[in-house]
């Protein structure tokens, strides 16, 4: 492993203004774009080896149904599947991980923590997510999981749909909130309405589920600092444990680019970075104030003693993660992979008794040294002797242009111990970090 990078850093870009197309988000590392077919058969190497002992495993199930497409949305979603299609849908998934469960590095492996994403997991069925949820504990047993999180859309969730939920052990309830105004959610595309999110969370109260986290979008279209202030205002009166506050970004396959590309626009009809910026810190201090804690560049947490967030914490320090369904994007062995894209291919590779991945990626140790740190500074502070134990490199070292640029810029506390973000940099982070990635990944990195 080199010591520091070969090249310094690209000057931070000035301040992103306007919002136009693309993705700042970093969701993981290397980028997608540098994943290939051509490194599928790594991760059948991986699934030869042993089991790991020391090393914590995730089972993902990945649901692609929606009630409807939001215009904001970029992943891969079906809204028009009936139950026979979702119940063929659900055997190819379980042929799939059966396939997983029976390889030596996963067979007898129990899993840590279990999550459910979409697409709406919650558009499944009680009788579907039984049948779906049982099958998956017969193949990889969730006996002892710390974590079993479930993405719920509120206009799906009724009191028979919310108990069949609890009753098959989840754990973390993430509700979809997004925003309290109907005329955004409407005009965003979103399929349901604020008198749906009162019933379902405070139902969901009742049923005793560990963790409630509910979603916002800062900067949807026709977000206004009245109307932000009202959604800050409802979500502190719903008293979820966590909130977690994303900045819209708009995309490359989203409606709202398609629309930009045909009216030859090239800023997307949403608030520029700044303000939404200025909106997330708003929020974050309105919430502070009634007793939460900012615990990313994305959560206010009201008791961080006791509310943690498994899965992401996990996945950022490499723990395997076993996923399952069209899309789905997973990690073994430091082997990185991401399923076919399209039902139809995917469902023909299992049926062919294959495994249905389309592209992977095998990390070195420096790239597993770097995801870590990167994917970690969205929390806001990073201690350089975990990295020295863990990696045998020193950040302070490694990243030395990167780091005293945070400082210089006042992004950033540095110390020769760690290093704090300023709120300044926490609310920007995903566009900082992108210095942050090895040079041959500086460039066409895409998150798609």
């Amino acid at each position: 492993m080199s010591t520091t990078l070969e090249s310094p850093p690209q000057p931070a870009e000035k301040k992103v203004e306007e919002t136009e197309v693309g993705n700042y988000f970093v969701s993981n590392y290397p980028p997608f774009s540098f994943w290939k077919p051509d490194q599928v058969p790594v991760v059948e190497g991986v699934l030869a080896r042993p089991a790991p002992t020391d090393v914590p495993l995730g089972v993902y199930f990945h649901i692609p149904f929606c009630r409807k497409r939001c215009h904001f949305c970029y992943f891969k979603v079906y809204t028009d599947k009936n139950a026979a299609e979702i119940k063929a849908y659900i055997d190819a998934g379980m042929r799939e991980m059966e396939r997983f469960a029976k390889q030596p590095y996963i067979a007898g492996r129990k899993a840590h923590f279990v999550y459910f994403g979409g697409g709406t997991p919650s558009y499944l069925s009680v009788p579907q997510l039984k049948d779906l949820t049982s099958r998956m504990k017969d193949l990889v047993s969730w006996d002892g999981a710390a974590e079993v999180a479930f993405e719920a859309e509120p206009g799906t969730l009724n009191e028979k749909k919310l108990t069949g939920i609890r009753e098959v052990g989840v754990t973390r309830l993430s509700i979809g909130v997004e925003n309290f105004d109907d005329h955004i959610l409407e005009s965003n595309g979103r399929a349901h309405r604020s008198g749906e999110v009162d019933k379902a969370y405070h139902f969901a109260r009742t049923l005793g589920f560990e963790h409630i986290n509910i979603d916002l979008i800062a900067g949807m279209m026709n977000e206004t600092w009245e109307n932000w202030k009202d959604t800050v205002a409802k979500g502190i009166a719903l008293g979820p444990d966590a909130v977690t506050i994303y900045q819209m970004e708009v995309p490359y396959n989203t409606t709202i680019y398609k629309q930009m590309r045909e009216e030859g626009k090239e800023t997307a009809p949403v608030a520029n970075w700044q303000t939404k910026r200025d909106w997330v810190s708003y929020a974050f201090d309105e919430f502070v104030k009634n007793g939460y804690t900012v615990t990313s560049a994305y959560t206010v947490v009201k008791d961080p003693e006791r509310i943690k967030f498994i899965y992401r914490d996990a996945l950022w320090e490499g723990a395997d993660l076993l996923s399952c369904g069209v899309a789905s994007f997973g990690h073994l062995g430091g082997v990185h992979y991401q399923n076919q894209a399209e039902v139809g291919p995917y469902m023909q590779a299992v049926d062919a008794g294959q495994l249905p991945i389309f592209r992977a990626y095998e990390t070195s140790h420096e790239e597993r040294f770097v995801r870590e740190f990167i994917l970690k500074l969205k929390l806001g502070h990073s201690e350089f002797g975990y990295y020295q134990e863990k990696f045998g490199e020193d950040p302070l070292k490694f990243f030395a242009p990167q780091l005293n640029y945070l400082q210089s810029e006042g992004f950033a506390q540095l110390t020769d111990k760690d290093i704090t973000l300023t709120r300044d940099g926490l609310l920007q982070v995903d566009r900082l970090l992108h210095d942050f990635f090895l040079p041959q990944h500086r460039q066409y990195a895409r998150y798609t």
